[in-house]
C-alpha cells in the first residue's frame, strides 16, 4: 500500500498554496519585546603631575524598553573598559541599537574630554568641561581657575562647577529598576583638590577626588561611573567598565548566551547582566 503524494492523471498533488503553519497545527514564530539597558566605560579622572585634574565623564546611558527581537538572531553585546591614565572610556553596544558612548576623561588642567557625559574641567586657569553625546548624558563642570577643579557629567546631572581654590563634585547617575530592583548607576567623578579632602563622585559609583596623600577613587565597576581627577604626587581615579543588561520574557528566552552573563529572574522576565561581552541568541 503506497502513502506517498496523491497522484491525478500521473500529476503529483501538493498541499494547497493556502495552506500555512498555523492551519497544519505549527504555532508560527513570532518576534518578542526585549527591554534594555546600555551603559558605556566611564572617563578616567585628569591626570597631571604638577596640577589638578577634573573627574570624569560617566559613560553614555541608553534604556530601551519593548526592542523587537526575532528568533533565531544573535545579538552581539559589547561591555565598554573604563578610562585610564587621563583617557576616556570605551563604547558599549548591542546589535541593531545606538551605540552608548564612553565617558568623557577629566582634563588635565584643560579643558575636559567629550563623551557619553563629558568630563570636568581641570583646574589652574579656568577651564570648560566636556560636552555629552544627546540622549546619553550630562556636560562635565567648569573649572573656576586657581584649582578649583570641576566634577565629571553624571546620567543624571551635570558635573559640579568649581570655584577658585574650591574644586567640585561629580554629577549624579541614574536609577534603573530593568532587574527588578531600582540601581543608580553612571555618576561623574570628583575633582581633584590639593588644599584637603577630594570632593565626592556623584550618586551611582563616581569616584571622589584626590586629596593631599590620598589617592583618587575610581568609579564602580560595571556602573560606567567616572573617576576621580589627581592632584601631583597621587594616583588618578580610572573610570568604572560598562554593563549591558536585557531584560527577557522568560517564557521566549532561550538559554543560548556567551559571555558568561550573570542570569536572574524577576516576576515574568529572565534578567541576563553582562559584565563583559558576548552574545544572546533570541
Amino acid at each position: 500500500m503506497s502513502f506517498g503524494v496523491p497522484v491525478r492523471n500521473g500529476i503529483g498533488i501538493g498541499l494547497k498554496a493556502s495552506t500555512t503553519l498555523s492551519t497544519r497545527g505549527v504555532a508560527p514564530i513570532l518576534p518578542y519585546n526585549v527591554d534594555l539597558l546600555i551603559i558605556a566605560g566611564g572617563g578616567s579622572g585628569g591626570s597631571n603631575s604638577n596640577g589638578a585634574g577634573g573627574g570624569g565623564g560617566a559613560g553614555g546611558y541608553l534604556a530601551f524598553s519593548a526592542q523587537s527581537f526575532t528568533p533565531g538572531d544573535v545579538k552581539t553585546i559589547t561591555v565598554g573598559a573604563g578610562g585610564t591614565a587621563a583617557a576616556s572610556g570605551s563604547n558599549s553596544s548591542v546589535t541593531g541599537l545606538t551605540t552608548a558612548v564612553g565617558g568623557g576623561a577629566g582634563g588635565s588642567n584643560d579643558i575636559g574630554s567629550n563623551g557619553g557625559s563629558g568630563g570636568g574641567g581641570g583646574g589652574i586657569g579656568p577651564s570648560a568641561g566636556g560636552s555629552p553625546t544627546s540622549g546619553q548624558g550630562f556636560n562635565g563642570g567648569n573649572s573656576g581657575g586657581s584649582y578649583g577643579t570641576a566634577g565629571g557629567g553624571g546620567a543624571g546631572a551635570v558635573g559640579n562647577n568649581g570655584t577658585a581654590f574650591s574644586p567640585a563634585g561629580g554629577g549624579n547617575g541614574l536609577a534603573s529598576s530593568i532587574t527588578g530592583t531600582s540601581v543608580t548607576r553612571a555618576g561623574g567623578g570628583g575633582g581633584g583638590n590639593i588644599f584637603g579632602a577630594g570632593p565626592a563622585g556623584g550618586t551611582g559609583g563616581g569616584g571622589a577626588g584626590a586629596g593631599p596623600s590620598v589617592n583618587a577613587v575610581s568609579g564602580t565597576a560595571n556602573t560606567g561611573s567616572g573617576g576621580g581627577g589627581q592632584i601631583g604626587g597621587v594616583a588618578v581615579g580610572t573610570g568604572g567598565s560598562g554593563v549591558v543588561i536585557l531584560s527577557v520574557p522568560t517564557a521566549r528566552y532561550t538559554g543560548t548566551t556567551t559571555g558568561s552573563p550573570t542570569v536572574t529572574t524577576s516576576g515574568l522576565n529572565t534578567i541576563l547582566t553582562f559584565t563583559s561581552s558576548g552574545s544572546y541568541t533570541a
